[in-house]
């Protein structure tokens, strides 16, 4: 099927999504890590849209953003591992739960960890909430597409390790057991996989990832003022 590289980072989680879905596919590949502070031409030629990561290049043909890579691993390695639900209601719902983690469980996350303060709270507050809304399609599931490892799983990946990451960087207790207890579970389960545990970087990488993070955004903030 031809060469496969990924451009990427792997304290980055859309990046690290994209390698899950290739190894359960059993796609070979090969990931050319980025220095985001000093991107490569390579980086720049392939995503001169967005400039960001992860990049996937299938016979030099890049593929960009980490939703539509996904999707784009599905459907060019028909493998018995489908990631996306075959009734077409369900690869709906699938995609817009995925856009909701993106665009709101992920940023509310990120917020409360960069917040001080009273807006700490109210950021804590409305993290939890969205975090309760995956708690409810998680119920009594073993994962988020069934009895294997779909899609939607993949979205939510990132809570197997960038959630505590976030955590500690922020100072913060944002999923407990007691109260989200399927998150809880499937967070265990997710895990355990094999296939999952054997791409994940260590958690001290993906710390400094965020606090170097902050420290950027703070001295951005710091100039403006």
């Amino acid at each position: 099927m031809g060469e496969v590289k990924v451009l990427g980072l792997l304290s980055s989680f859309p990046c690290v999504r994209v390698l899950w879905a290739l190894k359960l596919k059993g796609v070979t590949y090969e990931l050319v890590e980025e220095d985001l502070l000093n991107k490569s031409p390579l980086l720049l030629q392939m995503n001169p849209v967005h400039k960001k990561v992860p990049v996937l290049i299938h016979e030099n043909k890049p593929i960009a953003e980490s939703l539509v890579i996904l999707e784009y691993i599905d459907e060019t390695w028909k493998t018995s591992h489908s990631l996306m639900p075959e009734d077409p209601y369900d690869c709906a719902t699938a995609r817009f739960w995925a856009k909701f983690v993106d665009e709101k469980v992920v940023v509310s996350v990120f917020e409360a960890m960069k917040s001080e303060g009273e807006e700490k709270e109210v950021a804590i507050v409305a993290a939890q909430e969205t975090l309760q809304l995956l708690e409810k399609q998680i119920e009594g599931k073993k994962f988020f597409g069934g009895e294997k490892i779909g899609y939607l799983d993949l979205v939510v990946g990132w809570m197997s390790l960038w959630l505590a990451a976030m955590e500690e960087v922020g100072g913060m207790k944002l999923l407990d057991s007691a109260r989200f207890p399927s998150l809880s579970e499937w967070i265990h389960k997710f895990f355990k996989v094999p296939v999952i545990h054997e791409c994940l970087p260590p958690k001290e990488s993906v710390v400094n990832y965020f606090q170097s993070g902050l420290k950027y955004l703070r001295s951005l903030e710091a100039a403006k003022n």
